[in-house]
């Protein structure tokens, strides 16, 4: 009986493993998915920013044509 017992344990334990394996491929994907969006902040240009800001509402056409014939 005590054999059943342990083997039954040794059996059981590879959902934890198979749960780890997920886990980190979870982790995997969405550490590459941060670093994606990451990258995509950099090549942005500067004059991309400038009218993101824009879009966004955080200057008014004033500072935007201001700031774009600085950058121009």
């Amino acid at each position: 009986m005590h054999g059943l017992n342990g083997m039954g344990w040794g059996m059981g334990s590879w959902w934890i493993i198979g749960i780890v394996i997920i886990v980190a491929i979870v982790w995997m994907v969405i550490k590459g998915l941060n670093q994606n969006s990451t990258n995509q902040g950099i090549d942005k240009s500067a004059l991309d920013i400038l009218k993101d800001r824009y879009a966004r509402g955080e200057i008014d056409k004033q500072e935007f044509e201001e700031r774009r014939k600085d950058l121009m």
